[in-house]
């Protein structure tokens, strides 16, 4: 598990700033390798806060790579450009096996979401060796399906808190890892857009119904891809609500200091 520094360009200002898509604020960024227990090599970077421990550290699953979802899948980056410096969340993002992006691709081929498990395990063990306390799991999408299968059982379910699903399809997850879930009393906050094209609130509350401890929130107007500033910033609230319990109803949307602006 091997790491080299990530860096942008920054300048200083005395005065507020909005937050934008493209705004980079302050954090250690560092590219990172993680290594299956199937002998692959995986990409990723892991942002944490400057100066200062996390008080949480997520470990994110992207979308599904053969629809375009990789690392850099926009939630997911903007959640680690502002977290670190905005409420002390680290973020680790990293390519699934045979996903490419500009960090590079990591070895192997797509599988489907079941070989995929040794990624996930990896990224989980990365994480908890460099800080252990208060890991969660988000996932957007295909990211949610993974989560689901694998994140109630070991060697994962031990290592985390619970897990924060954006858009979930519901299509490679079944009952029987809801029940896992349900089982494992981990807790599972379902983000699910009112426009999604896979599962829309009505019926993930249904779906979601075997886990007692699943809390589903529909998101008015948002669809399956959370496109969009508001709907975006909705998510990095949600997350910090979630991980960092009473923290803050919603976080800064300006912000004093160093910033970058990413390409």
């Amino acid at each position: 598990m091997t790491s080299t520094p990530s860096s942008y360009d920054f300048t200083d200002s005395d005065s507020p700033m909005d937050i934008r898509a493209s705004t980079v604020l302050p954090a250690i960024r560092t590219d990172i390798e993680l290594r299956t227990s199937d002998g692959l090599t995986l990409v990723g970077e892991f942002a944490e806060p400057v100066d200062r421990p996390p008080l949480a550290t997520l470990v994110t699953m992207h979308p599904l790579p053969t629809a375009g979802g990789f690392m850099d899948s926009h939630v997911f980056r903007k959640a680690s450009f502002r977290l670190p410096a905005l409420a002390d969340i680290a973020v680790l993002r990293f390519n699934t096996r045979g996903t490419s992006s500009p960090r590079g691709r990591s070895e192997g081929e797509f599988d489907g979401g079941a070989a995929e498990q040794a990624d996930i395990e990896a990224a989980v063990a990365w994480a908890a060796e460099r800080h252990p306390e208060n890991i969660w799991l988000v996932g957007w999408s295909f990211g949610t399906e993974l989560c689901l299968k694998y994140g109630a059982s070991e060697p994962i379910a031990s290592a985390i808190q619970g897990a924060i699903l954006l858009s979930p399809p519901l299509h490679r997850a079944g009952n029987e890892d809801l029940d896992a879930w349900a089982a494992s009393g981990l807790t599972l906050k379902v983000l699910v857009p009112e426009h999604d094209d896979y599962l829309q609130p009505a019926a993930a509350t249904t779906r979601f119904s075997r886990v007692p401890q699943a809390e589903v929130i529909g998101v008015d107007g948002a669809k399956h891809l959370w496109v969009g500033e508001k709907y975006a910033a909705r998510v990095l609230d949600e997350i910090a609500d979630t991980v960092l319990p009473g923290s803050s109803d919603s976080l800064p949307t300006t912000w004093t200091g160093e910033a970058a602006t990413a390409s």
